[in-house]
C-alpha cells in the first residue's frame, strides 16, 4: 500500500505544480461561469434555469483539460515501466491514478461550485445539491478519463482524441447531475437523480479502473 500512496501523493503534487493541473482546471470552470452571464444576460429567469446544465458542462470541460498528463508522462520517463514492475497490482495503480486525478480536479470543483452558484441566480437551497451532484459525479468523469488516457498513451499530443473519447461517455452523468440540481431548484426532491447519479458513478469507478489496468497492459505489450 506504501506504493499505492506514494503514486496517489506523486500524481497530485505533479498535478498541482505543472501547468494546465489543478489550477487551470479551477480557472477554466470559473471563467466559464463567470462568461455565462454576459452571452445569456443578466435576466435572473434564464440564468436560474440554465444554471444546472451549465454548471455540469462546466464541470465535464474542465476535467478534460491535462487528461492527456495523466499517464503520458509516466510513460515517456519511465515511470510507467517501474509501476509495471512493482508487486502493486495495475488495478490499483490505475485506482492511484483516478483518485490524484479527483483530488486535483473534481474535488476542487466540488468546493468551488457552491462560492460560483449565485453567479447564475442559482437558489441557495440547490447550491448544496450542486455540490453533492458534483462530489458523486465527479470521481465518474476521472475513472473515464484516465481509462481513456491510458489507452491513448501512446499517442502524441492526443488531447483532442482523448476529448472526442470521453465526451460521449460523460452524457448519463451530466443527464444525472443537471437534473438533480434542476429538481432542487424547483423545489421538488432531487433524491431519484442523486441515486441513479451514485450508482452510475459506482460502476463507471469499477469499469474505469479495470478498464485502464487493461491499456496499461496492452500498452506494456
Amino acid at each position: 500500500m506504501r506504493t499505492f500512496a506514494a503514486i496517489i501523493w506523486r500524481d497530485v503534487i505533479l498535478g498541482i505544480r505543472a501547468s494546465g493541473g489543478a489550477a487551470l482546471s479551477a480557472a477554466f470552470f470559473a471563467l466559464i461561469l463567470v462568461l455565462v452571464p454576459f452571452g445569456l444576460g443578466p435576466g435572473p429567469d434564464t440564468l436560474q434555469a440554465t444554471a444546472p446544465g451549465l454548471f455540469w458542462m462546466a464541470a465535464l470541460l474542465s476535467t478534460l483539460l491535462g487528461l492527456e498528463r495523466v499517464v503520458q508522462p509516466d510513460a515517456e520517463d519511465g515511470t510507467l515501466d517501474l509501476i509495471r514492475l512493482s508487486p502493486l497490482p495495475l488495478e490499483l495503480a490505475a485506482l492511484a491514478k483516478i483518485i490524484a486525478h479527483w483530488l486535483t480536479s473534481g474535488l476542487i470543483l466540488t468546493l468551488l461550485a457552491p462560492l460560483l452558484a449565485p453567479l447564475l441566480n442559482l437558489s441557495f437551497h440547490a447550491a448544496p445539491v450542486l455540490a453533492l451532484s458534483l462530489l458523486l459525479g465527479t470521481p465518474a468523469l476521472s475513472a473515464i478519463g484516465t481509462a481513456m488516457a491510458a489507452l491513448g498513451s501512446s499517442v502524441q499530443r492526443g488531447g483532442m482524441v482523448l476529448a472526442l473519447l470521453v465526451l460521449p461517455l460523460n452524457i448519463p452523468f451530466l443527464i444525472f447531475g443537471a437534473s438533480a440540481v434542476a429538481s432542487a431548484q424547483a423545489g421538488e426532491d432531487p433524491g431519484q437523480a442523486l441515486l441513479l447519479l451514485g450508482a452510475a458513478s459506482l460502476i463507471a469507478m469499477v469499469v474505469g479502473t479495470i478498464a485502464a489496468a487493461a491499456a496499461l497492459r496492452i500498452g506494456d505489450e
